[in-house]
């Protein structure tokens, strides 16, 4: 359940070769503001398909057998693992179908089709979203013998997205860093799992912060009671590729067993990370990808004279979406 560093690495060894490298950005004036020794930044957002998705979904598919590849596979998502895996399954040749929430992004949904990927679109109502979106892929897995893909409870997933973990510290050890303190995004957990580890094995004495939208934060309510928990249905975040309601269980075991803490964000803090990952570093991110940086900048963790990192997990946002959230910063 729980990868080991071999595993991470022998994932990073085959995925590193249809990935890119992402910066590791040092920011000064992020080190000024919050009284930080170091502030990095990881930009996952420059990754292909926008997203350090395609990390997993890259190495999950390369688990299947000749059979399963040629069949296909189908999943779920809001957005970011379906173009993670759509891009992964182009450069493969396998097909792959993705179930969508209706109000899912619709740039997101575009550029899932602009993978080849097929899109099946759900409307799910009053009933929680990922619980219509999973069911249509179950369904369609049985009628067309598609294999099912979870976007982030499954241990292979964990382990192709601890490349990004791997990357980051040797990212740090060239820069001449390690890092004190690390914030990372978790929507169901398969980042926050392989980054977790990949940092557990080899710089232990890294304090790990999970983040996540206030009112969705399953995880750190997880890891508070020791114990998988469901958040009750609220009203939608704007972080919406970090909306899921409870970590899956591979992610969680990943996580309990690395020490990893939990953090909640509000929208507002979201947004105005949103403007200053522009103004300051250039940076064009997600709601979702910016909610580690918001994280930092609210205060909650005191880093004065510390080394922090900041995974910065996607960027996939249309120009109207992130116009209107940093102008509501």
């Amino acid at each position: 359940m729980i990868p080991d560093l071999d595993h991470l690495k022998r994932a990073y060894a085959v995925t590193s070769g249809a990935t890119q490298v992402t910066p590791l950005l040092e920011s000064a004036a992020l080190a000024r503001q919050t009284g930080a020794a170091r502030v990095f930044l990881k930009p996952e957002s420059l990754q292909w398909a926008g997203s350090f998705k395609v990390r997993g979904a890259y190495w999950r598919l390369k688990q299947l057998s000749p059979e399963e590849a040629k069949r296909g596979v189908v999943a779920y998502s809001s957005g970011n693992f379906a173009q993670g895996l759509a891009a992964a399954g182009e450069a493969l040749g396998i097909p792959v179908t993705i179930v969508m929430p209706f109000d899912a992004p619709t740039a997101k949904r575009d550029a899932t089709k602009g993978y080849g990927a097929t899109v099946v679109l759900t409307d799910h109502g009053e009933r929680p979203r990922e619980e219509v979106a999973s069911a249509k892929a179950r369904a369609i897995s049985a009628e067309q013998g598609l294999v099912l893909l979870h976007p982030f409870d499954d241990p292979e997933i964990v382990a192709g997205q601890g490349g990004a973990g791997l990357e980051a510290l040797d990212q740090l050890a060239a820069r001449g860093a390690e890092a004190d303190v690390l914030f990372c995004p978790v929507g169901g957990g398969g980042l926050i799992g392989g980054v977790a580890l990949a940092f557990h094995y080899l710089s232990p004495k890294t304090a790990i912060y999970g983040v996540e939208p206030e009112g969705f934060d399953g995880m750190g309510n997880s890891i508070a009671h020791d114990e998988i928990e469901t958040m009750p249905l609220v009203a939608p975040s704007i972080c919406d590729g970090l909306m899921a309601r409870r970590p899956g269980v591979a992610p969680f075991a990943a996580v309990r067993a690395a020490g990893v803490r939990g953090l909640s964000v509000r929208d507002t803090a979201v947004r105005a990370a949103m403007k200053i990952a522009f103004e300051r570093m250039k940076l064009v991110l997600e709601p979702s990808g910016a909610a580690s940086l918001a994280a930092l900048l609210s205060g909650a963790v005191d880093v004065k004279g510390r080394t922090v990192l900041v995974m910065a997990s996607g960027g996939n946002v249309s120009l109207a979406d992130f116009m209107k959230h940093v102008e509501n910063a």
